[in-house]
């Protein structure tokens, strides 16, 4: 649960940040895409892709995710974010996923779901 905390917290600075500075996204819309996209790329990358692959590969899984979903919901939402501002933020998310990655496998094995 600590690390979910960490990426939500991560992700919510980086992205709501960053497409507040880049586009005419409202800070509640920014904040809502930056959950949205660190939910489902927790769910994907770390619980689902990770565990059956390496590093790179979820890595660039998640990086490909936050692309597209930018992407979509920039469009969606009429936002004034370009091309290569959802190149500059998915790269970065992609950074941060990768050394995120990198704490999961070293801490332990990729995040697995508990039985309660």
């Amino acid at each position: 649960m600590e690390k979910l905390l960490v990426k939500l917290l991560v992700h919510g600075v980086m992205i709501t940040g960053l497409l507040l500075a880049l586009s005419n996204a409202t800070l509640i819309a920014a904040l809502i895409t930056a959950l949205g996209i660190g939910i489902v790329a927790y769910l994907l990358g770390d619980l689902l892709i990770l565990p059956r692959t390496k590093n790179m590969v979820a890595t660039i899984a998640d990086a490909g995710l936050v692309f597209v979903m930018l992407w979509i919901i920039a469009d969606a939402a009429n936002w004034t974010l370009s091309f290569p501002e959802i190149l500059l933020l998915t790269v970065l998310a992609g950074g941060f996923e990768y050394l995120f990655h990198m704490w999961l496998l070293r801490d332990h094995t990729p995040v697995r779901r508990q039985r309660a």
